[in-house]
């Protein structure tokens, strides 16, 4: 099924602040928040073991386990176990650090094997409070977590991983699959496979309005041509976009600031919220089924909906486009 056709809309929900990204967050915040995306209309919700350790699919499961189960879907991730074991030192998730570090303290085991894929599924099913998992994305499967080591991870999972979730979903456990990545040449390698036939993928960070060259001129027409969909995650550039400190998972450098910048100026001119531009960019091109912000507060997820929703001057994008901030070649909302 193409993803377009299995979302029930453009705006999904995000769920790793869920798992204590950043920051400690209260408990009755994070169901607020649930509650209110559920509240605003949002019937799309991702996940993955690694937020928190397993903390931001309990808490989903809990904010969700009254809900009609066919009035949503909920995509995860497989790639990663999280083990009874505590952990005694930091987690080193590569170039990000552990952004988790307020997560629940359990080991996370790195495995994208067939069994491992299995076992993963059914540990999220607990923990979400659900019968069935709709959408399954192969987690982090590229260099940013695995660095020049992660073809080898990409061919423990063409033969594990993927194998699997071809099964499950052919045979209707699940009703799609595909990668859930920050590297656009992780999707490019998947795509250009024989045997795997993925659905799709979510690409966090790499289509949005600060960061999109890549992927619009290699990826996007590959996508498009097949008749699969991007779900596009982080599209506020891991907050940098609106005004946060953090670029990639990390520190904002005085490039990405000056960017931000500029495109606030004009924003600013016109008369458009960041957030606006941000969500309506990103949705613009044909082959984006969905944008995924993240929300830690319940007052976030009205302001993504009302950005949705904001009118938006083509002049501002014409302004952005003469100036260098897009590439002349991406597709503009109308």
């Amino acid at each position: 099924m193409a993803l377009k056709d299995l979302l029930p809309s453009k705006l999904g929900f995000g769920a790793a602040p869920l798992g204590n990204m950043f920051r400690a967050i209260p408990e009755d915040e994070a169901l607020a928040t649930v509650a209110a995306a559920w509240d605003d209309g949002i019937r799309y919700f991702d996940n993955a073991p690694f937020y928190g350790a397993g903390l931001a699919e309990i808490r989903m499961g809990e904010a969700l386990k009254d809900k009609p189960r066919d009035q949503y879907v909920i995509s995860t991730k497989v790639g990663r176990i999280v083990l009874d074991e505590v952990e005694g030192t930091p987690r080193d998730n590569g170039e990000k650090g552990d952004v988790f570090a307020n997560g629940r303290p359990n080991k996370v085991m790195n495995d994208y094997s067939h069994d491992a894929t299995l076992r993963s599924i059914e540990d999220s099913l607990k923990r979400l409070q659900t019968d069935r998992i709709d959408i399954v994305w192969v987690h982090d499967l590229a260099q940013d977590f695995y660095g020049d080591a992660w073809i080898g991870k990409f061919e423990e999972a063409r033969t594990g991983a993927f194998k699997a979730l071809d099964r499950l979903r052919d045979d209707g456990t699940i009703k799609a699959w595909g990668l859930g990545v920050n590297r656009v040449e992780a999707v490019e390698l998947l795509l250009d496979l024989d045997g795997p036939r993925p659905d799709g993928s979510l690409l966090a960070d790499r289509y949005t309005l600060l960061d999109h060259d890549r992927a619009l001129e290699r990826l996007m027409p590959k996508v498009a041509d097949r008749g699969l969909g991007i779900v596009v995650g982080g599209p506020y550039s891991s907050g940098a976009l609106v005004g946060g400190p953090n670029f990639e998972y990390a520190p904002a450098s005085p490039e990405i600031l000056a960017k931000v910048a500029a495109i606030k100026a004009v924003a600013d001119h016109h008369g458009v919220s960041m957030k606006a531009a941000g969500l309506q960019f990103s949705l613009a091109n044909p082959a984006v089924a969905a944008v995924i912000p993240g929300a830690s507060r319940p007052q976030r997820i009205a302001e993504d909906t009302a950005a949705l929703k904001e009118p938006i001057p083509v002049d501002f994008w014409r302004e952005l486009r003469d100036a260098g901030l897009i590439d002349r070649a991406a597709p503009l909302p109308r």
